[in-house]
């Protein structure tokens, strides 16, 4: 027995190591949404511990949070609720908690205090793609209500479908997506737009530049003809392409627009021509994007602007990370030698040198600066240069079109003819016109040496010692230009032979990427609260990030590095205030006053006021109008007994005799009953408001109580009319209304002349009327009300007794309370049986007295509260 007792502990111990372990396994587990298909790599997928930490105050959790800076406004009552924060909440300096999850890790930041928040005053910021690498750019914002989406690239390491953004793992559907801003035509940036709004359910608005527009069309439509995958996995059609750009709407540097209640506009990136860096404002908070830019002026394009309202969000590049660029003079000096050493080698079958770019952007700057290095070189006129892009005319001629976007050194060259017509470069539309014999300088796309011209004569030129390769640009982790930046002994070709790499290879950045000293000098000029870096490898990104966090320590800047599909939230409550004007501001506004009126807020948040009805068409483009409703019950009772009923409910009630004979009852000035014996029916007419909706329904419900069972009405109105139970047979065709006492204001006189006659609703002299009539036994109204609430607490509590005075007790169980009819107050020991009397009470007091429709309302706003 005890060593079968030791075995099942033991068996039971193993079995809860067994579970731990399994726990913990599952928790490494990856997405079941990952594509089997798609080669990323699995550390964008790894879990990681939740972790809790205090940033924006460099103080830990429990230290004290600097002083918040409010804006002193007069604050509304916004549908119940006041609310509380600062306009531009993202200023504020406060305590901050960051929660990294797992998987989709969210980072929360709380901004300012005041009301519990809602997602719509949640900044989510998530990268589809460009979180912690490089390629496939594709930012998601959502705030207020409004998505948008920055950029939609692809990732040029991997082909077709598994180069998308993460779009199988947006937090919204595509149809949501108000917003689709393009800052580039670079295919990193732009080439799965077609994808994107042509194969899914997006149905918003795209933006991009006048000249971003030209040329992406242009570039698209190469990239369909140029990829190298079959077409059963071609990503989208040239049809696709056309309706892509027939969609696409332009935007100029700082031209304001409005959009889906986005306000946003774009400022010169300087990356390429066209790039632009978009502000984007929602409910006061102002978002930067910058996509790809440059703070360093070139020989053709100018250096990125400043913005001169600053973001509350920066959302950066992060390329090179700490690197800082050589300066551009010696750059150029390095670069010309290189080339002018390869092309002359004394190697006959040597001396060709490959320098492969993209078809627009960093090719333009090379051709300029080779160009003018020729002209100055007599002895290098007999060796040619080639510019080999089946686009190459025609994106010239689109740089031609907008040489007014350029700096000044183009303006003024243009003066004296056009910069962009070279004297020693021809254009090369495919090797078929390439004659390869002696030296020569190639400038072929694509720039990264996946496939088309670039690669082709890669693989023929690179077993020759003397020829040589110079990579000009930024090289994407996964492509053959990054691979033999390393110098291996030999490259796979793409037919799958093993070719040695026996030519130079050379880098020497051109790239119109900023660098560490570009960047840090732009976020000098905005000190933005929060930096979200992006388009850059991790451990890159890593290293700016303690490099910005070291450098802005004492300005409260916190700085998030997101990876793909992982969310940073920014919580932003911003104080509601709104300008009072019109009618309403003629009285001055004090703190705690409540403001009665309409309030009125632009699509893009950036105007908010309070009005009077009644001046909505004097300061907003709004007008008023007045729904009269109209319902139609049929009807073939006693319409004086119907009056009768109407009367035991409401307050105030008018019998109007009309020219026709028939008479209309008016209930509260508001609705209007009007019967028509000859059609068998009561038309109902009211101005539709919610307290008029709910008499309304509450007559129509009369009507018909009226019509099916009218005997009932009758016991229940017996005491207001001289008929004994016994006339009022159902086939009487008139009861006789009430006549009405003199009454003692004008409000409940009867009128001769105008045929109205106002019946108040007073217990007391009905029961007067009923007494005197001698059809009925006199009872007290005071001993009639006690009876009925007895009977009434009877059925709601089982055991209520009437007994002396006007006490009534209620036992419930061993429970005993005791109500005093004339006060209604409740005496119990036991506070949820009281409190359930209490509401019963009110209840009944409703159900059997008649009461004004306000005084009902507060009954019943009362009994919900308790």
């Amino acid at each position: 027995v005890l060593l079968f007792s030791c075995s099942l502990v033991l068996l039971f111990s193993c079995s809860l190591v067994l579970s731990f372990s399994v726990s913990k396994l599952t928790r490494l587990t990856f997405p079941s949404c990952l594509r089997k298909t798609d080669p990323r790599p699995r550390s964008q997928y790894d879990e990681s511990i939740i972790q809790t930490m205090d940033v924006g105050t460099g103080k830990d959790s429990d230290g004290d949070s600097p002083p918040q800076k409010t804006s002193s406004s007069a604050t509304c009552r916004e549908s119940g609720a006041s609310h509380s924060g600062a306009v531009n909440a993202g200023r504020l300096a406060a305590q901050h908690r960051v929660v990294l999850g797992a998987k989709r890790k969210a980072v929360r930041v709380a901004v300012g205090g005041g009301d519990a928040p809602t997602e719509e005053d949640m900044l989510t910021i998530t990268p589809l793609g460009a979180g912690n690498e490089v390629g496939r750019s594709c930012i998601l914002l959502q705030f207020k209500g409004k998505t948008i989406m920055l950029d939609c690239g692809v990732h040029p390491a991997y082909p077709g479908i598994g180069g998308l953004p993460f779009f199988d793992e947006m937090p919204v559907d595509p149809s949501d997506i108000d917003l689709l801003l393009v800052s580039h035509f670079h295919l990193d940036h732009a080439a799965a737009l077609p994808y994107f709004t042509q194969t899914t359910s997006f149905k918003g608005r795209v933006f991009m530049t006048y000249p971003t527009k030209a040329i992406l069309k242009m570039l698209l439509s190469d990239y369909v003809k140029v990829s190298n995958i079959s077409v059963d996995q071609l990503l989208y059609t040239k049809e696709h392409v056309d309706a892509t750009m027939e969609m696409s709407e332009q935007i100029d540097y700082h031209q304001e627009r409005v959009a889906c209640g986005v306000r946003f506009w774009c400022y010169n990136a300087g990356h390429v021509l066209g790039a632009a860096m978009f502000m984007i404002e929602i409910a006061g908070v102002k978002i930067l994007y910058t996509g790809d830019f440059s703070r360093e002026e070139d020989r053709h394009l100018m250096a990125a602007e400043i913005p001169k309202s600053k973001p509350d969000v920066l959302i950066v590049e992060s390329t090179y990370g700490v690197q800082v660029h050589e300066p551009r003079a010696q750059r150029e000096a390095r670069f010309t030698s290189l080339v002018q050493r390869i092309v002359t080698s004394k190697d006959p079958k040597g001396g060709r040198c490959l320098i492969p770019v993209f078809a627009l952007g960093r090719a333009q700057e090379l051709l300029l600066i080779l160009d003018e290095f020729w002209r100055s070189n007599p002895r290098l006129h007999g060796i040619p240069i080639y510019y080999a892009s089946s686009l190459a005319k025609k994106c010239m001629s689109v740089y031609r079109t907008y040489i007014n976007m350029m700096n000044e050194n183009i303006r003024q060259a243009l003066t004296l003819g056009n910069p962009f017509d070279f004297a020693h470069i021809s254009n090369l539309k495919s090797l078929d016109e390439f004659s390869d014999v002696g030296p020569c300088v190639v400038m072929a796309s694509p720039g990264l040496l996946q496939s088309g011209i670039s690669r082709e004569l890669f693989e023929r030129w690179c077993s020759n010692r003397n020829n040589g390769v110079v990579i000009p640009g930024y090289c994407v982790e996964g492509t053959l230009a990054k691979t033999i930046m390393n110098e291996p002994p030999s490259i796979t070709a793409l037919n799958g032979r093993e070719l040695p790499l026996s030519m130079q290879v050379n880098y020497i950045s051109f790239s119109a990427h900023s660098d560490y000293a570009g960047t840090s000098s732009f976020i000098d000029m905005l000190l933005p609260p929060y930096i979200i870096l992006v388009h850059g490898d991790g451990n890159v990104m890593t290293r700016l990030k303690l490099a910005l966090l070291d450098r802005y320590k004492d300005h409260n800047i916190n700085v998030f590095t997101p990876k793909n599909t992982n969310s940073v939230r920014l919580l932003f409550r911003a104080k509601k205030a709104a300008k009072v004007v019109g009618e309403l501001a003629v009285d001055s506004l004090r703190d705690g006053k409540l403001i009665s009126g309409v309030f009125v807020q632009k699509g893009d948040y950036s105007q908010s006021m309070v009005v009077a009805p009644s001046d909505l068409s004097t300061y907003t483009q709004l007008t008023t109008s007045v729904v009269t409703q109209e319902q139609t019950a049929h009807f073939e009772g006693n319409f004086s007994l119907l009056h009768h009923a109407v009367a035991s409910m409401y307050e105030r009630v008018q019998l109007r005799k009309r020219d026709d004979g028939d008479a209309t009852l008016v209930v509260h000035d508001q609705v209007s009953m009007a019967y028509c014996k000859d059609k068998s029916q009561v038309v109902l007419s009211w101005e539709s408001t919610p307290v008029n909706d709910m008499m309304a329904d509450s007559l129509v419900s009369l009507i018909l109580q009226t019509q099916s069972n009218p005997a009932a009405i009758r016991v229940e109105c017996g005491h207001l009319h001289s008929h004994d139970d016994d006339e009022m047979e159902e086939g009487d065709d008139e009861v006789s209304p009430v006549k009405a006492e003199p009454a003692e204001d004008a409000s409940t006189a009867h009128s001769a002349e105008s045929g109205e006659m106002s019946v108040p609703i007073k217990q007391e002299e009905r029961a007067t009327k009923a007494t005197s009539t001698g059809g009925a036994t006199a009872v007290s109204p005071h001993e009639e009300r006690l009876c009925t609430l007895t009977k009434l607490l009877a059925a709601q509590f089982g055991d209520a007794k009437r007994v002396e005075g006007d006490r009534i007790v209620i036992r419930v169980d061993e429970l005993e309370a005791t109500v005093h009819a004339l006060t209604e107050e409740v005496e119990c020991e036991d506070d949820q049986l009281r409190s359930s009397v209490q509401n019963a009470l009110v209840m009944a007091k409703i159900a059997l007295f008649p009461l004004s429709v306000e005084e009902a309302l507060d009954q019943c706003s009362d009994t919900a509260a308790m």
